[in-house]
């Protein structure tokens, strides 16, 4: 299966730009609230955290602003998150230059479905780029098991694409895994179609394990799959699986394949689901009704409990288990990221045990 570096500092490395996203309390819609929580927050870290509340060594590649309360806010929320985290720290450059990335994210509520727009003006992470790491470092006399790479880094800008790719190079050279999440956003995309397509189809050749859902595979690696929309989900399971075939001849040299299934029944309610092929075995999680309270980082927690069991060395079924199961475990946390306060509590999601424990 997936053969890991024994002799590595590090579980898991994640490039990520950060941000904060702002929320509005009790459910209410943005454009009608005055008092919002705020909390630091990626897609790849929400990924990692996983595997940092449950022991793993974890170190995140980043960005900051020279001092900037808001980096120092992100600073000290990886540090509670166990994450250890390096990169370069620009200077701002006035009122109108760097800064962290905003999320404005309400949760929605009932039939009222969330909402979620994104502020980059002047992102800081936009700026990421190899020369700002020693990945020999970083990868060699330091080590890595796994590195987890996103779309949403990789299309972020020019510079960081190419980032993302010198980092995939380099983390092969030295025996590292690579897992990578798709991640298709429309608006990074445009006008760089051509581009970022080989960016993607390089990075996904390189890879051990490669994540999207239908849209992704699409949009991404022009791979066909069954038509976007969760409705009726499980009857599609099918369609899926003969997508995941296609992928899977196109990328011979990976090991692992994923996708998430999610039918919404309404904001709090979803039906839930995955499937994980390795090998000629396949593992599906029938979709089942979980309790969602935000939405945000179900995905992101699939990912990074499916990747801290192939680090545990578990067997795939079991791994997939885990993921289905961290990540509906992240739809129950207010924060964007699954926070596991051991692997049972994650286990017993999946068993459907969800009795108080004294």
């Amino acid at each position: 299966m997936i053969d890991l570096k024994k002799d590595a500092k590090y579980a898991l490395v994640i490039p990520t730009s950060m941000g904060t996203r702002l929320t509005p309390v009790n459910g209410q819609p943005f454009h009608c609230s005055d008092t919002f929580k705020m909390q630091a927050t990626s897609a790849e870290s929400n990924v990692g955290a996983v595997s940092s509340y449950l022991g793993l060594p974890v170190k995140v590649l980043t960005a900051f602003v020279k001092g900037s309360p808001v980096s120092r806010f992100i600073k000290d929320n990886l540090a509670s998150r166990h994450m250890d985290y390096e990169g370069p720290e620009f200077d701002a450059g006035g009122p109108w230059g760097l800064r962290h990335q905003i999320n404005l994210a309400d949760s929605g509520a009932g039939s009222r479905g969330p909402r979620v727009a994104n502020d980059r003006a002047g992102e800081v992470g936009r700026k990421l780029a190899a020369e700002h790491f020693d990945l020999d470092r970083i990868f060699g006399e330091e080590g890595a098991q796994f590195i987890h790479l996103s779309g949403l880094i990789a299309a972020l800008s020019p510079e960081t694409s190419q980032f993302c790719l010198e980092v995939a190079r380099k983390a092969k050279e030295h025996g590292t895994c690579i897992g990578f999440d798709l991640n298709h956003r429309a608006s990074l995309w445009e006008g760089r179609e051509e581009e970022l397509a080989k960016v993607f189809h390089e990075i996904a050749s390189l890879s051990d394990v490669l994540v999207g859902n239908e849209e992704d595979f699409q949009l991404c690696l022009g791979i066909e799959g069954p038509p976007p929309g969760g409705e009726g989900i499980a009857g599609k399971i099918d369609g899926f699986k003969e997508m995941i075939g296609r992928v899977k001849k196109e990328f011979p040299n990976t090991t692992v394949f994923a996708t998430t299934l999610r039918e919404v029944v309404s904001v709090n309610l979803h039906q839930w689901g995955a499937i994980v092929s390795a090998g000629d075995e396949w593992h599906v999680m029938e979709p089942r009704e979980i309790g969602v309270l935000d939405r945000i980082g179900g995905g992101d927690g699939f990912v990074g409990g499916l990747l801290y069991g192939i680090l545990r060395e578990w067997p795939m079924e079991k791994a997939a288990q885990f993921g289905w199961a961290s990540g509906a475990l992240a739809a129950t946390l207010l924060t964007d990221y699954g926070q596991p306060a051991d692997e049972e509590q994650v286990w017993s999601i999946w068993e459907g045990n969800a009795r108080v424990k004294r």
